[in-house]
């Protein structure tokens, strides 16, 4: 089998580093709560900790003891005492290092808890904009890759930071109190060792930060391949090649980020131990030196070589430290980057919530636009560059321009308003402004009189249901989809809901019934199941206000009608606001409003705006030509094909 030939190429250089970016001022000092909760925990840590670094330090001593006290006078009792204390030590040691990891772990998953829950709740009240936008793997990876960094260092600062630090001014002290000149000889090589140290240091930040990008994007790429909608356009359009060769490009840069960072460690290795190779051989030529003169004796001069051996492990594991502290501060840094991203739809402070008998329990209120204009917020405001797909670049002229312009109407509480008009008119956008999906660039909404911007966000999003075009569905049973709408309903309230919707027919039907599992986003379902369930789940929520984004668009002809027949009786004594395509459903609406170019057109009735023979009388006359055409089509082609055949 042939070795890949990129492999060849990859050494210590990686194309595509990212450019050296400082840590935000202010990360440590935003880590120090999260250390704190845990502040018991830390306590044992560090105790645990002085005392494995005490028992380590001593143990040299004891080994003096045993050759100088012991063995050079021939005393046996005083070699087994201090070597039984030895065992003894080792033992209290052991059981130190068990609660140093115990309760280090402890801290540390304990951080991965928080941080992924914080910055899960977080994300979850970012406008829709954000997820217009971000992409869901770099998303991801905030919440797997970066926090668990960011655990992995402060693990790594608890283990082993106070433990190499201790170690290092006792072995330091120790060793200049039996003998300073040695000391002074084994510390002159030191310098020497830190200028690399540092170099690597900053090189292995720069791959922690270029690996923690890559692999979101790798993470991005399978997230939108591997669902259902993904895998099937790879499938139709033949692209599993191309696929695989851009995949193949991106895993091959984590690769080679990984072992790069691998050779750079492992230099940080050779350098330490080149160094306490070195140093031993001169301590034992000096020290020898000192025996033979009888200046020294040999139990001290095997004490301080113990203690040599001992005094590089942790100056190595201070420029390991320095790294692994880099790269936490750096996955600290990415996770803050989101934290600090305020969502621009907040609840204000003296919001209070839609009265109850607005929501439900008497009257359906009415829906307001005054003067409503609207644009889609930049870039800058909802997201982060580092989410996003392609890097941002500078807005061209005519873009953010006003969506919605001027958008005033009225419409009537328990009665039915309609949206029509030409794609991209703004109708959606329209219905998003209801349940503040987005604010208004100026004008008001208001939902029974009241501005919407001055509710709670919960009592405003219990009063408004909306079924989109796209349905979505969960990927897991029927049932738990039904009952996202509302947890507490009864099995008999969940098929009274189906039978409105037309669609427990079909469920009772299924081997497992309700507790069919509907596949990922619904895919096991056809596109008037999907559709009717959503229905399903409306109708069990029953809130006051209904949104529906041209809900009966998946449907054939017969399915539409019974929908139509349940909505006209599930919809009445509520609000209603339905975009819809097909204009021959909305011929009972008690207002129809023509949209175009982001302004309201023409409202009326549909014999009203028939008569007006204005731009609805020539959608729906185009409409109904097309729908003509199309049904007189088959028939036509099937007398040409038929000709064809029996010409053949």
């Amino acid at each position: 089998m042939g070795e890949d030939p990129s492999l060849g190429t990859i050494g210590l250089r990686v194309e595509g580093l990212v450019e050296p970016q400082p840590i935000k001022p202010g990360t440590v000092k935003r880590i120090i709560p999260y250390a704190l909760r845990y502040r018991w925990s830390l306590l044992v840590v560090m105790v645990a900790t002085v005392i494995e670094a005490v028992i380590t330090v001593s143990t040299p001593l004891f080994l003096k003891g045993i050759i100088d006290d012991g063995i050079v006078p021939g005393n046996m009792s005083v070699v087994l005492t201090l070597a039984l204390t030895v065992v003894g030590l080792t033992l209290v040691s052991v059981v130190a290092i068990y609660a140093q990891t115990w309760f280090s772990g402890r801290v540390g998953q304990g951080l991965i808890f928080d941080l992924r829950t914080k910055v899960f709740t977080h994300v979850q009240r970012q406008p829709l904009a954000f997820f217009t936008r971000t992409r869901t793997g770099s998303l991801v990876s905030r919440l797997n890759t970066d926090v668990v960094g960011a655990e992995q260092g402060i693990s790594t600062l608890l283990s082993q930071a106070l433990s190499t630090v201790l170690t290092l001014v006792l072995v330091l002290g120790t060793m200049f109190y039996l003998s300073w000149p040695i000391t002074l000889v084994a510390l002159v090589l030191i310098p020497i060792f830190f200028l690399p140290g540092k170099i690597i240091a900053t090189r292995l930040e720069r791959l922690a930060r270029t690996g923690m990008q890559t692999d979101a994007e790798l993470g991005s790429t399978m997230t939108e391949r591997f669902n259902v909608a993904g895998a099937m356009l790879v499938k139709l359009y033949g692209r599993q090649g191309e696929e695989a060769t851009d995949f193949s490009r991106k895993a091959a840069k984590v690769r080679d980020i990984a072992i790069s960072m691998a050779v750079h460690g492992r230099l940080l290795f050779i350098l330490v131990t080149l160094l306490t190779t070195v140093t031993t051989a001169m301590v034992y030529g000096f020290g020898g030196w000192f025996v033979i003169d009888g200046t020294l004796q040999l139990g001290t001069l095997v004490a301080l070589v113990g203690l040599l051996l001992m005094l590089y492990s942790p100056i190595n594991q201070l420029t390991t430290i320095q790294v692994d502290i880099t790269t936490a501060l750096v996955s600290f840094d990415r996770v803050f980057e989101v934290l600090d991203l305020e969502p621009i739809i907040t609840e204000r402070p003296d919001a209070h919530p839609l009265p109850a008998k607005e929501k439900g329990n008497g009257t359906a209120p009415h829906v307001e636009f005054d003067r409503v204009a609207f644009r889609y917020p930049a870039a800058e405001e909802v997201s982060l560059a580092s989410l996003e797909a392609v890097p941002a670049r500078p807005p061209e002229q005519g873009e953010n321009a006003l969506v919605l312009n001027e958008v005033s109407f009225h419409a009537p509480a328990g009665r039915l308003t309609a949206l029509v008009g030409p794609s991209g008119a703004g109708k959606t956008t329209i219905t998003h402004l209801v349940p503040r999906l987005y604010d208004t660039t100026s004008g008001t909404v208001r939902i029974g009189g009241h501005d919407v911007r001055d509710l709670t966000l919960d009592s405003l999003q219990d009063a408004v249901g909306v079924v989109t075009q796209d349905a979505h569905l969960f990927h897991d049973s029927i049932r738990a989809n039904l009952l996202y709408a509302r947890p507490d309903a009864t099995e008999t309230e969940i098929v009274e809901a189906c039978e409105a919707a037309r669609i427990w027919q079909t469920i009772s039907q299924l081997p497992d019934g309700l507790d069919t599992v509907v596949g990922d986003r619904g895919y096991r379902l056809s596109g008037g199941e999907k559709q009717r369930l959503a229905l399903a789940r409306l109708l069990l929520k029953s809130p006051p206000i209904v949104v529906l984004d041209e809900a009966t668009a998946h449907l054939d002809s017969e399915s539409e009608a019974a929908i139509q027949r349940a909505l006209k009786t599930a919809l009445a004594g509520r609000t209603s606001l339905v975009i819809a395509h097909r204009l021959s459903t909305i011929h009972d609406a008690d207002q129809i409003l023509v949209i175009d170019k982001g302004r309201i057109q023409e409202r009326g009735t549909h014999r009203e705006l028939l008569a007006n023979g204005g731009l609805y009388a020539e959608l729906y006359r185009t409409q109904f030509a097309q729908q003509r055409d199309f049904d007189a089509e088959p028939v036509k082609s099937a007398t040409v094909d038929s000709g064809n055949h029996a010409l053949g």
